[in-house]
């Protein structure tokens, strides 16, 4: 992110007016949420100090993720504050979707984890987490391949039962040494469990450089 990171957070990076990880609770809030709890480095720093315990009505709580371990060890921490089944959101996704259908499907099928993907490029899938689905169903997840399985694109946007949390303490950690959700949820489908894909409503961008916040502006502005 260069310097547009330089002394924030990246979820605090503005896009066309408002703060990246505000563009996240624009996607959630209407979908009803009880609450929103962000897992953060600090608790008590510039993500809290910016949104404070409410956004739009609902209460936001702050989790502290001492060291980066994981996008699996993040929502492993966040356990203690979740009741029943839930939504994770990465923090640097730009979005502009409609998660209703999300949420209605996992509410109505009840599977173990419902993730949303999307179709994108051969060299895309090389970059990113892939989803290996038949009929509905996920099948495998796979991270960043040579040579990716499918193209169907994790979003960074998923609904999970609490049976993601024995997933996560079931696998070993990464090369990098982080226990990954993607590894998780390859453990759900391995083991059985309905992890079912949906297509993901809308738009999306992972923020990662000024120039995807340049198209995250374009999109927004």
């Amino acid at each position: 992110m260069g310097t547009l990171a330089a002394d924030r957070p990246k979820g605090l990076v503005d896009v066309a007016g408002k703060p990246l990880l505000a563009r996240v609770f624009d996607a959630v809030v209407p979908l009803g949420v009880e609450a929103l709890v962000v897992v953060v480095g600090d608790a008590d720093g510039p993500i809290a100090d910016r949104f404070g315990s409410e956004y739009a009505g609902t209460p936001v709580s702050y989790v502290q993720q001492p060291e980066p371990l994981g996008l699996g060890h993040a929502v492993l921490v966040a356990e203690p504050r979740v009741e029943g089944d839930f939504l994770v959101v990465n923090g640097d996704n730009a979005i502009d979707a409609d998660l209703r259908p999300v949420l209605a499907h996992h509410r109505e099928a009840s599977p173990a984890a419902t993730v949303p993907v999307e179709a994108v490029s051969p060299g895309a899938a090389r970059e990113t987490g892939v989803a290996v689905v038949e009929d509905g169903r996920v099948r495998a997840v796979v991270e960043k391949a040579a040579e990716p399985p499918s193209e169907l694109a994790l979003t960074g946007v998923f609904a999970f039962s609490p049976a993601i949390f024995d997933a996560i303490r079931g696998v070993s950690p990464s090369p990098r040494d982080e226990l990954e959700l993607s590894d998780a949820i390859d453990r759900l489908a391995g083991a059985g469990r309905r992890v079912d894909a949906v297509e993901f409503p809308g738009w999306r961008l992972n923020v990662n450089t000024p120039a995807d916040v340049e198209a995250a502006v374009a999109r927004f502005g």
